[in-house]
């Protein structure tokens, strides 16, 4: 090996976890555009939780390693995927999701230019809104999320379907997010440990786009889920500390 090659600083790993639950169409789609990504992952870590369909024989026939979690809920079988994952980077999307070509590329760039970026995120595009309606919809929910939702933390939330981690924050907050209460929306429950903690700022970058099905807000009952879920996970925070306080905080650290 020569100097030059010595010197240069190694390559940071990267897993890409997948949580998913009788959903083995979707996953087959997703898990054949990640195996097209411009920069290629070191591993696909595919969380089976509780599936009845065939999902986890298509993650292994892709060549994904799987995890059973055999808890119910994103927050027990993203967790799980999370402490399973190997990479130095860990990044996430869903079954139903449709990376682009240079996902994994983009993330990992902006976490490897900016070593005090804990993690980077981006909006959705959902692919089954289609029309004028569709997508005024798709904008007012991203915008919705991006700033009620960063009110609430007092940072800059992650959407769980679109975003990359460095392994070294998830550890320090792996012990405060909660892992069991499936009403908990996880990648919010996770912004808000993330903020928490002070150490690991959260990057949006609205260019950044995710394809992924609308299903979880075309019906009513669908959107009243939505909506116990974002209350269960903002309550959950706010006993540990109140909306105030956390921006307190982060402004306090801004001038600091």
């Amino acid at each position: 090996m020569s100097g030059a090659q010595a010197d240069r600083p190694r390559r940071p790993t990267v897993s890409v976890v997948v949580p998913v639950r009788d959903d083995a169409a979707h996953l087959r789609a997703c898990l054949a555009l990640l195996g097209v990504q411009s920069r290629r992952v070191d591993e696909v870590v595919v969380v089976d939780n509780g599936s009845r369909d065939h999902s986890a024989d298509v993650a292994r026939a892709a060549g994904a390693r799987v995890v059973v979690q055999p808890v119910p809920g994103i927050p027990a079988a993203a967790s799980a995927g999370y402490d399973a994952a190997r990479g130095d980077l860990i990044l996430r999307c869903d079954a139903d999701s449709r990376p682009a070509p240079d996902w994994v590329e983009r993330i990992c760039a902006v976490l490897e230019s900016a070593p005090e970026v804990a993690g980077v995120t981006g909006p959705p595009r959902f692919v089954d809104r289609v029309g004028v309606q569709g997508r005024v919809r798709e904008v007012l929910h991203t915008l919705g999320y991006r700033w009620c939702a960063g009110a609430a933390a007092a940072s800059v939330p992650l959407w769980g379907s679109n975003f990359g981690l460095r392994a070294a924050a998830w550890r320090d907050v792996r012990e405060q997010v909660e892992r069991v209460d499936p009403l908990v929306h996880d990648d919010l429950d996770l912004s808000f440990c993330l903020a928490l903690s002070g150490r690991h700022p959260v990057v949006h970058v609205p260019t950044l786009r995710m394809g992924a099905s609308g299903r979880g807000f075309t019906s009513a009952a669908a959107r009243r889920r939505q909506l116990r879920m974002a209350v269960a996970t903002l309550r959950r925070n706010w006993a540990v500390l109140s909306p105030g306080q956390r921006w307190v905080r982060r402004l306090g650290r801004r001038a600091g």
